[in-house]
C-alpha cells in the first residue's frame, strides 16, 4: 500500500513536497532522514507528516530510502524548529540547514549490504534501478542491521588543517597564500583541507604541505576522541562537600520543588556576584538527573563553558556529559548530535547558545547563566533569542528554565516583578567575601596615550602586584589601536567596503576590519593620499597588555584574554587555568573577563575606560554598561581577602556611576524602567528592526526613496509607529548601503504581516535585502 509524505528540504529551495511511499520500503516516521529525488538530483529530506492530500496535476515522486531506523530528531524538537522558522518567517528547511549538522544533511551517502545477493555498495540511484521483489529483499536486509549508511571515504576520512601557534607567524611578508590560509584558519577554526580548496583554489594543497613542513599548521583526519563524542574532564574525583548557605538552600529548595512537580515553570534566580548560584545550578542539575531526566546549562561564551565543565566534571563522574559550542570541529558536533539523538539516558549537557538544538530526548531542566548576556541572541543567519528558544522548549518537554544573573536584563527582571514567574533573590555572597568596594577614576585631564592610567590606579596595581596578589584589567576593545592616522592627509584610515575605521593587530602584523574581516599587511600605504605616514591612534587590549608591562615590574606575568588570544582552543584553557593557580599576577582581556569566573586570588580590578559603550546609539546602552561594569566589578575579592575596583571615566558626572558603585540593581531598574515606560521601549512595546540594504554603486539605488514612503504607509496603515527608513548609523558595511526602520507595536503578528508586506512590495528582489530583527540588541 502506498502512503503520502510530506517531507522537507534542508538545503536551497528549503521546500516542502509531498512524495509517495511505496510498500517496498522499510518503516517510515516523523523526523526521519529520506533521500529523495528532486530534478535530476538526489536530496536528504525531513519526514514532516503523513497527508492524505494529492497535489492537482502534479505526477508524485517517490522516496527512495530512508537513512536511519529511528528519526534523527524527536517529535519536540522538530516542533522547536517550526516554532523557530513561524517566529522569524523562515521555512522550515532553513532553520534545519542552520540547527542540524553539516554531515546529516549530505545526500554524497552509499549503503553497504552485507549480503552477497547484493553489490557490496549501493547508491541511491542502484536501490531506485532495483525491481520490487529485490527492493523487498533489501527491506529485510535492512531491517536485520545489515544495511548501512556510508559517507564517502574524501568526506569520512578528510585531513583537518589546525594552527599549532598564534601569530606573529614566521613567514615572508610577501608569502599572501601562506598568510591568506594562516589568518582564515586563525579566524575560523580548524577547517577540512576540502573545504579549504573550494574556497581558496587548487593551490591550497601545495600551501598546505609547506606550512606543515615548516610546523605552523597540523594535517590530519580528527583524532579517534573527536568521534567519541564524551569530553575529557581535567579532575575525575567526586567531591561534593559543599556546606549551602542559607539563602543558597532556600534557593535549592524552590528549585527541587518545581522539580518535583514535573511541569514546565520559570525561575529567575537573581544573585549578586559571588552569591553561589553554580552550586544551586549543581545541586539542581542532580536532583534532575537522579528524576532520570537531562539537563542542559547554557553559558555565554566558550571561556566560562571551559571554567563550568571543569567545575562540574568532579562532582559528576559517572554522568553522561557532553561540552558543546561552536568552536569545537564538525566532527566532534556531529557525534555528540548523534550520541544524544539515538540514546535517550539522562545526560549533562554544558554549552554555547547552540546546544539547545541538540536532540536530548527527555529535557528536565534547562538553566542559562548570566541571561542577561547578548551573547544569547543571533543576528547571522538563522536570527534567534536563545531565552525564547529555552522558554519554547520548557513548555514543550515540561521542564524547569532557571534564568541566573547579578544583573538580570530589564525586561527580564520586570515580567518577574509582574509576576509572570518567581525571582528568587540571593543578596549576600557565599563564605567571608563581600561586594568590593567602587570607586571612579577621573581620566579627563590625562591627555598621554602612552599613560592608560591615572596615577592613582597605577600606584594601587604595583601595589597589589608587590604583595603577591593578583588583578583584572578590561578594556573591552580588542587590538592594538582602533585607529590609523595619517598624518600627511589627517585622514583616517578606512575599510573600503564597510567604511568604518580598520583596526591595527601589531601582532598579526595587519589592519583588519573588524565587520567584514577585510585585512591588509602593515605597514601599507595611506588609502587617500598615498603617503607613508600611517600612525596608530588609540589602544585595545594588545597595546594595553604592552603598557600595563612598562608600569609594572620587569618580572611581571600578565596574560592577555580576548577573542584574539583565545581562538585555539587550548590557549583558552591554558589562560584560564594558569590564571587560576597564580601563575600569573595580572590578566588584562574584554568583556570575556567579566562572565562568571571565579577568580579567588583576585583583589583589584580596573576599568581602563568606563565610558566605552554609554553613549551608543541605543536604548539599552545604560543597561549594558551598568550591567558589564558590576559583573566585572564581582571578580574581585572572591577569597578570604576584600577586593576593590577602580573605574576610569573622563565623565565621573555621569548618574549612572552611583548605581555602579553600590552595585544597586533594584534602584538601576526602577530609574531605567520609567524611561522605558515614556519613551515607548521594551518591556513596554514590541520592538522589532527591519534592515534593508543593496549594493554599493547600484544602478535602481532611486528606487529605494518611493519604497520608504510605501513602507511609511503601510506602517500607518497597519497602525504600526515606524522610525525610518533612515541611514543606519553603519550605514556602510560589507559592500552594501544599509537602512534601518525600527518599528514600535502592540503585536508582534501585526509585525509580521507589515514584514511580509515589504518584502513582497520591494522594487528589487534581488539587490534590495530586506530582514527582520525581532526584539534586537545591536541597533548599528
Amino acid at each position: 500500500m502506498t502512503t503520502l509524505w510530506q517531507a522537507c528540504l534542508a538545503s536551497p529551495p528549503y521546500s516542502i513536497y509531498t512524495y509517495e511511499a511505496p510498500a517496498d520500503l522499510p518503516k517510515l516516521m516523523e523526523g526521519q532522514r529520506v533521500l529523495v529525488p528532486l530534478g535530476r538530483s538526489v536530496r536528504v529530506a525531513f519526514l514532516i507528516e503523513k497527508t492524505d492530500t494529492t497535489p492537482e496535476n502534479i505526477e508524485l515522486k517517490s522516496i527512495i530510502w530512508p537513512l536511519e531506523k529511528e528519526p534523527l530528531l524527536n517529535e519536540n524538537h522538530f516542533n522547536l524548529y517550526r516554532n523557530i522558522g513561524t517566529r522569524q518567517m523562515q521555512p522550515l528547511g532553513k532553520v534545519l540547514e542552520n540547527v542540524v549538522p553539516k554531515r546529516f544533511r549530505s545526500a554524497k551517502v552509499s549503503f553497504k549490504v552485507a549480503d552477497r545477493s547484493f553489490p557490496a555498495r549501493l547508491k541511491a540511484m542502484d536501490i531506485v534501478r532495483l525491481s520490487v521483489e529485490k527492493r523487498m529483499e533489501l527491506v529485510d536486509i535492512y531491517d536485520q542491521g545489515r544495511m548501512n549508511v556510508s559517507l564517502p571515504a574524501s568526506i569520512e576520512k578528510e585531513d583537518y588543517v589546525s594552527l599549532t601557534c598564534d601569530p606573529p607567524w614566521p613567514v615572508r611578508p610577501n608569502a599572501a597564500r601562506q598568510l591568506q590560509i594562516l589568518e582564515y584558519i586563525y579566524e575560523n577554526g580548524p577547517r577540512e583541507k576540502g573545504f579549504l580548496k573550494n574556497i581558496m583554489g587548487d593551490w591550497t594543497a601545495g600551501v598546505i604541505k609547506k606550512l606543515h613542513s615548516d610546523s605552523l599548521v597540523k594535517v590530519g583526519a580528527a583524532p579517534e576522541e573527536e568521534r567519541n563524542p564524551s569530553e575529557k574532564c581535567s579532575v575525575t574525583s567526586a567531591q561534593w562537600d559543599f556546606v549551602p548557605s542559607r539563602q543558597q538552600e532556600k534557593a535549592i529548595e524552590e528549585l527541587n520543588s518545581a522539580l518535583d512537580t514535573g511541569k514546565s515553570a520559570v525561575k529567575l534566580l537573581h544573585g549578586i556576584t559571588g552569591s553561589g548560584k553554580t552550586l544551586v545550578y549543581m545541586t539542581a542539575a542532580r536532583k534532575c538527573m537522579e528524576q532520570g531526566r537531562s539537563v542542559i546549562l547554557l553559558v555565554p561564551e566558550i571561556a566560562l563553558a571551559y571554567g563550568l565543565w571543569n567545575s562540574l566534571c568532579p562532582l559528576f563522574p559517572d554522568t553522561r556529559k557532553y561540552l558543546y559550542h561552536g568552536y569545537q570541529t564538525p566532527v566532534r558536533k556531529e557525534a555528540i548530535f548523534r550520541t544524544l539523538a539515538e540514546d535517550g539516558k539522562p545526560a549533562l549537557i554544558v554549552g554555547t547558545r547552540s546546544a539547545l538544538f541538540l536532540p536530548v530526548r527527555n529535557p528536565g531542566l534547562i538553566i542559562i547563566d548570566e541571561e542577561h548576556d547578548e551573547s544569547y541572541k543571533q543576528e547571522e543567519r538563522l536570527p534567534y533569542q536563545a531565552k525564547e528558544v529555552a522558554y519554547v522548549l520548557s513548555r514543550m518537554t515540561d521542564s524547569l528554565l532557571v534564568l541566573g544573573s547579578a544583573t538580570p536584563d530589564i525586561k527580564t527582571f520586570y515580567a518577574g516583578s509582574q509576576g509572570a514567574f518567581d525571582v528568587i533573590s540571593m543578596g549576600k555572597r557565599v563564605g567571608k567575601s563581600v561586594l568590593p568596594k567602587v570607586k571612579v577614576i577621573d581620566t579627563s585631564s590625562i591627555k598621554d596615550p602612552e599613560k592608560p592610567f591615572a596615577p592613582e590606579t597605577e600606584a594601587r596595581l604595583k601595589e597589589v602586584v608587590e604583595k603577591g596578589e593578583q588583578a583584572v584589567i578590561m578594556l573591552n576593545r580588542r587590538g592594538f589601536s582602533p585607529l590609523i592616522y595619517c598624518t600627511d592627509c589627517e585622514e583616517p584610515f578606512k575599510c573600503p567596503h564597510c567604511n568604518v575605521s580598520m583596526t591595527y593587530h601589531k601582532a598579526r602584523e595587519r589592519v583588519i576590519c573588524h565587520y567584514c574581516g577585510n585585512a591588509y599587511p602593515f605597514p601599507l600605504p595611506c588609502s587617500t593620499c598615498g603617503g607613508s605616514n600611517l600612525l596608530p591612534l588609540g589602544g585595545g587590549t594588545e597595546r594595553l597588555e604592552e603598557q600595563v608591562a612598562k608600569a609594572l615590574p620587569p618580572d611581571t606575568r600578565i596574560l592577555r584574554m580576548d577573542r584574539d588570544s583565545t581562538r585555539r582552543q587550548e590557549k583558552l584553557d591554558e589562560i584560564l587555568k594558569s590564571f587560576a593557580k597564580g601563575n600569573a599576577q595580572v590578566l588584562v582581556g574584554t568583556q570575556m573577563l567579566s562572565k562568571g569566573h571565579n577568580f579567588p586570588g583576585v583583589t583589584l580590578v580596573v576599568v581602563a575606560e568606563g565610558d566605552l559603550g554609554l553613549n551608543l546609539p541605543d536604548y539599552r546602552s545604560a543597561e549594558r554598561t551598568f550591567q558589564l561594569l558590576v559583573q566585572v566589578s564581582g571578580r574581585a575579592g572572591r577569597g578570604d581577602k576584600p577586593g576593590e575596583v577602580l573605574i576610569q571615566t573622563r565623565n565621573p558626572d555621569n548618574p549612572i556611576w552611583g548605581a555602579v558603585t553600590s552595585a544597586d540593581y533594584k534602584t538601576f531598574f526602577e530609574k531605567e524602567i520609567e524611561k522605558r515606560r515614556r519613551f515607548r521601549y521594551p518591556p513596554f512595546t514590541k520592538l522589532t528592526l527591519i534592515r534593508i540594504s543593496h549594493p554599493l554603486g547600484w544602478e535602481g539605488e532611486n528606487l529605494c526613496p518611493p519604497f520608504f514612503n510605501i513602507i511609511k504607509d503601510a506602517a500607518k496603515e497597519a497602525g504600526i509607529m515606524a522610525m525610518g527608513p533612515v541611514p543606519a548609523p553603519l550605514s556602510q558595511l560589507k559592500g552594501r548601503k544599509r537602512f534601518n526602520c525600527l518599528l514600535k507595536s502592540d503585536d508582534w503578528m501585526k509585525t509580521r504581516k507589515l514584514y511580509a508586506e515589504i518584502v513582497r512590495r520591494s522594487p528589487d528582489k534581488k539587490q534590495i535585502r530586506i530582514t527582520m530583527d525581532l526584539d534586537p540588541v545591536n541597533m548599528l
